[in-house]
């Protein structure tokens, strides 16, 4: 870790960002054009999508990769492939439209049918039991899909059975098989005495929104994919594999059962169920040869609960057990035996990362044959100050949960090697410039993310109305700059932060089964308390316990992870858990774990109980609910520290470290003092931390005073609100400025020039009869990036508030030229005004600050 920061204070660094790259047959010019745009903003890889490109896996596509490649190789990228022809992954560059109908999707489903009272002889027609009940799209783009993307019509439905299910019944004699007569017209049927209702459960290929995808659960359904994608890419490009071409993402790989991106629902409340061949043989193994009568238990809430929770948590662990190893094991095994990863993320959103229909069922299962953890957080998933809950937007799950679920499984997976990915900044519109994204960047850096797939980089005529923002727009980025400084300050600190492993303090148990067999609380409510009190968690699912060897778990002295030891294991509130949880628990008590359950402890006191057990590690006077703390150790001990309040925190961290310290200031790549104190138990670090801004302290690396910045001082303000004059330009005509006006600060630019986009410049003679020694010139506010040039000469660049630059070494005696450039976003040019939202220009004041 110390070669680390000293590689890093000499410039040098690993490239931890990979954005996409949209293609759809554009010229070559413009192909290479963006290769070279993508590698002047400090970023060393791309990750090619189709988007979709109009001849993917054709004549056109190979041509516009070997366009990339070759550019690639000149520039030293890596390339990564969106591994098909457009999102989610499993169309198979549509091969399943012709694909035997066996390796298709297939859903179980069922309908109801209330039986008359007690000693009624019932007749039950069969033949109008089918079909079951039919799906009917609940949004437009369902609609859509439904109409022009499913032209085929599967025929091997079929009646898979009708079972009796008495109401508050309980095993056996609640359930009463009936599937003997599904070959009859009718059949009569005496009702016993009780409630009862009839499950017709029906096999089809013909529902859902997207009928023509890979079927998860299938090992060959999954290898058409394979043959389809990857080994094409192989024929093609063998010697560049593990070279030029460093392996696929797979995005948003789904089951696809239920409708369209439905989330909220357990699995007792979808209208039908993720199914193939290998499930049934799964549910038989399981579940004996009189299986079938046990499925209506998966959706009735009103038999024996313990018997309703067991067919339930058979079902999805033979269905997430299916996907693990015949999707994601499968399609990772081959890129690894063919010298390149597989990287990619599922749709986590509102937790459905252990839901099934637009998900996989199993965060932990699903990703379990990448190379790395991963997330995506676009479309406003997570933006300053949205640690909230409101209608169809988990605030909560998005800021305590998405990007632990990443980092827990980076730690916590052998596979992973510490690797987690987010595919981060894009779908939220053109309002989203280098603020937010600086806000979300830091937001998971702290939480341990230090791989980044920036969404996205668009190569379709400006402005691309496709889940925007984007970045270069053919010269039309006013931020693109900036943007490139924000990427070179990610590199950095995810290479600091890779250089050591995360310190571990407590466990919270990934509830996938308890959230199957029954009710169970979600995760950010015991995620929350933790979060806001600085102390440290990983998600671990059950499987550590179950499968031991898959995480390297040892229990003999404790909760031991892939040689990460706990202290305490949290386990949400729930109906259920997971028997190999349950089993284990006595034995972790006895070795000295806290067992903190909610359903006996209120999530909201755990904080307290873990301070018993001297947890968090660091502690920072005044509390404070916003800050984020990230301890990573190695040959140096790393705190990283952001704010994701709305005001500065002043104060001090306790950190159990005895080495000298000081801040690595990854945004200008040096060092500066801090102060601090030696404790009993460590070192007491004292400092401020701004809101979007990080403070990282390096605890044990060795310096010298020819490594650091220069300090705070006290000197003389000189307000400089006063006599500029304002001109702009959009960013395709940079540098030819026009409409100069006379201003005065803070600047109204957004409402006298309501529609503009681009870069505003303001310019202002000062005249100083001395050179001071030190000068520091302050902004307290601007939208967005701010570039400062003092005599001509550029004295940096910054994207958050307050904007500070040190100019002594750039003045002169007499008059000095004083120009201000600052970059808005690409909203105003590209959105109805009465929709904007963002300001432009320095909004704010600003002074310089000497000492003679």
């Amino acid at each position: 870790m110390t070669e680390t920061v000293e590689k890093l204070l000499k410039g040098e660094y690993e490239n931890h960002i990979l954005p996409f790259f949209w293609i759809r047959g554009e010229e070559e010019s413009v192909t290479r054009e963006y290769m070279r745009a993508v590698h002047s903003a400090n970023i060393g890889a791309v990750c090619v999508e189709s988007r979709p490109h109009p001849d993917f896996a054709g004549p056109q596509w190979w041509h516009d990769m070997d366009i990339i490649l070759d550019e690639a190789r000149k520039l030293g990228m890596k390339v990564w492939i969106l591994d098909d022809s457009h999102f989610p992954t499993g169309f198979a560059n549509g091969k399943m439209s012709t694909a035997p109908e066996e390796l298709c999707r297939q859903c179980l489903v069922y309908r109801t049918v209330k039986c008359p009272p007690s000693g009624t002889e019932m007749t039950v027609n069969v033949s109008e039991c089918r079909p079951a009940t039919p799906f009917v799209p609940y949004n437009e783009m369902e609609e859509y899909d439904v109409k022009n993307r499913n032209k085929r019509v599967f025929h091997d439905d079929k009646l898979l059975g009708i079972i009796a299910v008495r109401k508050n019944g309980t095993l056996p004699d609640g359930i009463i098989d009936l599937s003997n007569n599904i070959d009859k017209e009718t059949f009569s049927f005496r009702v016993p005495e009780g409630e009862w209702t009839l499950y017709v459960l029906h096999l089809t290929r013909n529902r859902g929104a997207r009928r023509l995808l890979i079927n998860m659960t299938s090992q060959r359904s999954c290898r058409i994919l394979l043959d389809e994608v990857h080994e094409k890419f192989w024929q093609h490009y063998a010697s560049d594999f593990g070279k030029t071409i460093a392996g696929f993402f797979s995005d948003e790989p789904e089951l696809g059962n239920g409708h369209l991106y439905e989330t909220g629902k357990p699995i007792w409340k979808l209208e039908d169920e993720a199914w193939g061949d290998d499930v049934t043989k799964e549910m038989e193994k399981r579940l004996g040869e009189n299986w079938v009568s046990f499925m209506p238990l998966i959706w009735d809430t009103d038999i024996d609960k313990n018997a309703s929770a067991k067919v339930r948590l058979e079902y999805m662990d033979a269905v997430t057990s299916l996907v693990e190893r015949n999707f994601s094991e499968q399609v990772g095994g081959w890129c690894r035996d063919h010298g390149v990863q597989y990287i990619g993320h599922i749709i986590e959103d509102e937790n459905q990362h252990f839901r099934t229909g637009p998900s996989l069922g199993h965060y932990f299962r699903g990703l379990g044959g990448q190379d790395m953890s991963g997330i995506d957080m676009i479309g406003a998933q997570v933006f300053p100050q949205g640690e909230f809950d409101a209608p169809r937007r988990l605030g909560r799950f998005y800021h305590f949960v998405l990007a632990s679920l990443a980092a827990s499984q980076a730690a916590i997976d052998p596979k992973k090697h510490g690797n987690s990915m987010c595919e981060i900044f894009g779908a939220v519109g053109w309002k989203e410039g280098v603020r937010l994204e600086k806000y979300l960047a830091d937001h998971c850096l702290v939480r341990n993310i230090n791989h980044f797939v920036p969404h996205a980089f668009s190569l379709t005529k400006y402005p691309d109305g496709d889940c925007p923002p984007h970045f270069y727009n053919h010269g039309n980025d006013p931020q693109f700059k900036h943007f490139g400084k924000l990427m070179l300050y990610m590199n950095r600190v995810a290479t600091l932060l890779q250089s050591g492993s995360t310190v571990p303090e407590t466990a919270i148990l990934y509830s996938a089964e308890s959230d199957w067999m029954g009710d169970c609380m979600l995760p950010e409510n015991v995620a929350e308390p933790l979060a806001r009190n600085q102390i440290a968690y990983d998600f671990i699912p059950a499987d550590v316990f179950s499968r031991p060897e898959r995480y390297n778990t040892d229990l003999s002295n404790g909760l031991c992870v892939n040689g990460r030891s706990y202290k305490a294991l949290i386990i949400p509130a729930c109906e259920f858990i997971a028997p190999c949880v349950k089993n284990a628990l006595p034995d972790l008590e006895k070795n000295g774990v806290k067992i903190l359950d909610a359903n006996t402890v209120s999530p909201d006191t755990i904080p307290c109980e873990t301070a018993k057990l001297c947890i968090p590690t660091v502690r920072i006077t005044p509390e404070n609910r916003d800050m984020r703390v990230l301890h990573v150790a190695g040959d140096c001990d790393i705190y990283m520290f952001v704010n994701e309040g709305t005001k500065t925190w002043h104060g001090s961290a306790d950190i159990g470290s005895f080495g000298e310290c000081c801040i690595y200031d990854a945004w200008e790549n040096g060092l500066r003092h801090i102060k601090s104190e030696k404790t009993a138990n460590g070192t007491r670090v004292t400092f401020s931390c701004e809101p979007l801004h990080s403070v990282i302290v390096l605890s044990g690396f060795k310096h010298d005073a020819s490594q650091f910045l220069p300090e705070p001082f006290e000197g003389t303000e000189i307000p400089l609100n006063e006599g500029w004059k304002r001109s702009v330009c959009r960013a395709i005509d940079y540098p030819r400025f026009e409409n100069e006006k006379e201003i005065s600060l803070p600047d109204t630019l957004a409402q006298q020039m309501p529609r503009f986009s681009g870069l505003a410049r303001y310019e202002k003679t000062v005249c100083l009869k001395t050179i001071p020694s030190r000068a520091v010139l302050v902004i307290t506010d601007a939208h967005e990036g701010v570039e400062l040039f003092i005599n001509g000469i550029s004295a940096g660049v910054q994207i958050v508030p307050e904007y500070r630059f040190e100019i002594a070494n750039l003045l002169k005696e007499g008059e000095n030229s004083f120009r201000i450039e600052v970059a808005t976003n690409s909203e105003r040019e590209n959105t109805p005004e009465e929709r904007c939202e963002t300001l432009s220009g320095i909004t704010g004041n600003c002074s310089l600050t000497i000492k003679e």
